[in-house]
Parts: structure tokens; sequence; C-alpha cells
């Protein structure tokens, strides 16, 4: 059992995706499962999910977008290098090999990314409280150092550093899979000096390549929290040459993110970022986290973990 406060940042990605999506991840938020979203601005319910996230109150960040649907520059709108032959961004793979073979122009990176935060305080009348990738791609090489600047240039404080604890020990991952979430921890090792260099902060753990769409239970969730914990509890004790703490004495408040796509699938041709719904989004696993996430016995070990639920804007209370 974890001795640390917890401070969890249960964060609904591609908020603005589609109102089913949307419907789902505020259904989350109004049940306390979710804390946090993350908003695409080129989704195609974005101005629905503004609409929500003012009602509700919901904390909010930046999901930013260069993988999947159309720039909201629109300077790039009909030529650039973010742009495949159909005229949206290369896609998950896509953007990797472009990046791989030197087609993406970092000036291009940046006038989308500065858009898409401009954009995001238009809607929102506010900054963002945090920004991260779209399935990761702030933390590729190259496009890291130009996301870490914008985020300096815009004083935004808090990313997220996807790495998740000990990952090889979750068998059940499948191995291309693993083999992709272990490339983005690669990445995401990479990227940390750089984030640090620009005055960039992100929770202490992050969460959530083990536990995504089938995969997230109420057991893989509360056993990541555990292992992760153990795995701080080791390297703290041994960065300050001393032993663990004792059981009956508290250590410092950890952060954590829990990175989720909860929702109800989407129902093509409604959704996406400018080419309908992808098979994620479209898949029952969405409605699977939903499920999960509200899970009454999750909120229960939560209470018994000494966990609180926060959002981003809430770290420095």
């Amino acid at each position: 059992m974890p001795r640390a406060a917890l401070k969890l940042i249960v964060t609904g990605d591609d908020f603005g995706y589609c109102p089913k999506r949307n419907q789902g991840i505020v259904e989350c938020f109004l049940a306390g499962a979710v804390s946090s979203v993350s908003l695409l601005v080129n989704g195609s319910a974005v101005s629905n999910a503004v609409q929500l996230a003012k009602r509700h109150r919901i904390p909010i960040g930046l999901h930013a977008n260069l993988s999947e649907g159309s720039p909201v520059c629109p300077a790039l709108k009909e030529k650039s290098s973010l742009l495949n032959e159909e005229g949206v961004f290369h896609g998950k793979m896509g953007i990797r090999t472009a990046l791989a073979e030197g087609v993406l122009k970092m000036s291009e990176v940046k006038q989308e990314l500065t858009a898409q935060v401009n954009l995001f305080c238009e809607l929102m009348g506010h900054m963002p409280h945090h920004m991260d990738g779209h399935q990761h791609v702030h933390v590729l090489p190259e496009i890291r150092h130009v996301f870490a600047q914008v985020l300096e240039d815009y004083r935004i404080t808090y990313t997220r550093i996807p790495i998740e604890p000990d990952l090889p020990r979750c068998d059940w991952i499948e191995p291309p899979l693993m083999d992709f979430y272990l490339g983005v921890e690669k990445d995401s090792i990479e990227t940390v000096d750089v984030f640090r260099k620009h005055g960039i902060r992100w929770p202490d753990i992050y969460i959530g390549l083990s536990t995504m769409g089938k995969h997230m239970s109420v057991g893989n969730i509360l056993g990541a929290i555990d292992n992760a914990i153990a795995s701080l509890e080791k390297q703290t004790a041994s960065v300050l040459s001393r032993p663990a703490l004792p059981p009956d004495q508290e250590i410092r408040t950890v952060t954590i993110e829990l990175m989720t796509h909860p929702g109800y699938p989407s129902i093509p041709p409604v959704g996406g970022c400018g080419k309908g719904p992808d098979d994620f989004s479209q898949s029952w696993e969405r409605f699977h986290e939903l499920q999960t996430l509200k899970n009454p016995d999750l909120q229960k070990q939560y209470r018994r973990r000494n966990v609180r639920l926060c959002a981003f804007k809430n770290l420095d209370l």
C-alpha cells in the first residue's frame, strides 16, 4: 500500500473529437472519475466540447495535434510538409516516417503549434492549463525542441512525459503495441532534458500505456499506481543514499497522471479531425474505459490509498 499522499490527475484525452466522445468524457467528469481534459482544437466537435467545458467548469488543456486530420493554421491547409498526398496530416505512424526521412519542416511545426495555442485561447478565453501531444507527437525528435519553445513562449507550465514505470512487466500488452510504446518511452527519455531546460514541468509519475482500452481494469490501474509508487520510493532512497522510510512514516506528496480515452464509441461519419472517426474512436474499448473509470470500487480504492483527484492547475496549491 502506498504511503505517500497522492495527487492523481485523470486526463480524458481527445475532447472535441466527436459529440459521443465528448458526452462520455463529461459524464466521467461529473461522476468524479476524470479530473482534467485535453482538447483537440481541430476536432469536428470542438465547439460542443468548449460549451461543455465552460458549462461544467472542466479543467482543460491542449491536446496538440500534428498527426490526425487537418491543420488549423490557414497558411498550412493547402500546401505544407505536415500534409500527405491526401492533404491531411501524415497519421500516427506516417508522421514518424516523415520525420525520419527529413520531410517535416520545423518552421511549419512551430506555425501549427502556435496556431493551435492561439485558437485554444480564442475558444476558451484562457491559456491551456497544460499541453501535451496527440499520439505522443510532442516527444518526437526535433519536434520536442519546437514544442518546448512554444510552451516557454506562452508560459504553459505543464506537459506529459509518457514514461510508465516498469512497462515491460505488462505481459498482457500485444508485442506490436509494446514495440510502439517502448519507442514512445525512448523518445520521452530523450525529451526530459530538453523540457527541463525550458522550465517545463510534469507529474512525478505517468500511467496510461498499460491501462489503455481493453487493458483498463480496476486491478490494472491500482497495480500500475502501486508499482509506480514503489519504483519512485526506491529511486528516492537510492538518490538520497539512505534506507527507505519506515512503514509508519509518510513521504512527500506524489503527483500522478493517468491518461485515459473514455467515451461512447463514435458512429461514422460523425467525428474525427476532418476525415471521419478512426477505428480507435469507434471501438467498444472507449465505453469500456468509461465504465471502468466510473466503477465505485475504483473510487473506494482511491480513498483507501490516500489518492486525491486534481487537475494540472491544482498542482501548485
